[in-house]
């Protein structure tokens, strides 16, 4: 039988961050960052940058050119499936769930709704491919709109059927992203855009799939006997969890960890699962900008601040291109920051801001 693993937060800590690029040394390839980290989110928003521009300047540095991502789509080493840059190599393994969707085995009630509408607008999804086999890539507007059953849902995408039909053709593997337009995406026929490699099986893409996971993250809860990696359990922290065997020996006290402070974005992997970040480095922390400005506690676009293996803060800033500043109106600190604390978090909003060509407005980092 396998001993269990003990770790402290810290340890847990140290291996989430080192498996997320965000140690020291900083990586140097971007292809390379996004092929570890498996995939980066793809919102639009650009209060201060784009959340995927984001993620490569948090690891690579100013060395990351603002639109290098974009070029990387444009030039097929990344595609975009589900709002999410991956490797084009890697769509081979999602081919095969598209292939079987709406899934293997005994269908769930919603499972069976979404089959059930789909074929209900079945002359629109046929119409939606006629159009993109003449004439794509087109945006969404330029497509024919014949929904015959509107998308019902609990208020959200409500009048949106196009879309939602669009994104479960993209699980069909039907249509794809080829590409943006501003904020607006461009469709496809997914097999003028997926790279043509042959298709992995259904449970071992599944498996490899869960073992990417494992390594981009280090760290994660045990979900069943099949989660891979070594079992451990966290010093305060309830349930198991799982750890990437590969990052062990770098993570005790007999082993050096040298941190970076370093500005996230909300969308960032290392913070994205809200109940892990706050096991695990006791962080408060939410994405407010669905919340009404007077209920928000640190702000639009609050960017976590990473220090070494702690989050300390968040840093709350737009980007006013129009103006040429990048506006900082508050800094919130988790606890007592120190001098030197606050000199390197002032120090990378300042690289932030040389990066963006932006000037950090006078007196934009407050006093606390």
């Amino acid at each position: 039988m396998t001993a269990v693993l003990h770790l402290s937060r810290r340890d847990a800590r140290r291996i989430a961050v080192r498996a997320q690029l965000l140690a020291s040394p900083r990586p140097t390839d971007l292809l390379a960052v996004v092929r570890h980290l498996g995939m980066v989110q793809a919102d639009p928003t650009n209060a201060v940058a784009p959340s995927a521009e984001l993620v490569a300047w948090s690891r690579l540095g100013s060395t990351y050119r603002l639109g290098d991502l974009t070029a990387a789509v444009e030039e097929g080493s990344l595609v975009e499936l589900e709002g999410r840059l991956r490797p084009a190599e890697d769509l081979a393994l999602h081919r095969a769930e598209m292939a079987a969707w709406p899934g293997p085995g005994k269908l769930r009630d919603w499972q069976e709704a979404q089959v059930d509408w789909v074929q209900a607008n079945d002359d629109c999804r046929r119409d939606i491919l006629a159009r993109l086999y003449d004439d794509g890539p087109l945006p969404t507007r330029a497509l024919p709109d014949g929904i015959v059953v509107p998308w019902h849902s609990t208020g959200w995408n409500n009048h949106r059927s196009v879309r939602m039909l669009l994104n479960l053709m993209v699980r069909r593997g039907e249509v794809a992203v080829a590409g943006r337009r501003g904020r607006d995406p461009l469709w496809d026929l997914a097999e003028r855009v997926y790279p043509d490699d042959p298709v992995v099986p259904l449970d071992e893409a599944v498996r490899i799939r869960d073992e990417r996971r494992l390594r981009s993250l280090g760290i994660v809860r045990a979900t069943s006997k099949e989660t891979p990696g070594a079992a451990a359990v966290v010093d305060g922290v309830p349930g198991s969890w799982r750890v990437d065997p590969a990052l062990l020996d770098h993570s005790g006290p007999d082993h050096s960890f040298a941190g970076r402070t370093v500005l996230l974005s909300p969308l960032d992997q290392l913070v994205f699962d809200r109940k892990r970040v706050s096991e695990l480095f006791e962080f408060d922390y939410q994405l407010e900008m669905y919340k009404p400005a007077a209920k928000r506690r640190w702000g639009y676009w609050a960017m976590p601040v990473l220090h070494g293996d702690r989050l300390v803060g968040k840093l709350d800033a737009t980007a006013d291109r129009d103006a040429g500043v990048l506006r900082v109106d508050a800094i919130h600190e988790d606890g007592a920051w120190t001098r030197t604390l606050r000199a390197a978090v002032d120090r990378e909003v300042r690289e932030l801001g040389g990066w963006l060509g932006l000037r950090v407005q006078d007196g934009a980092v407050p006093a606390r």
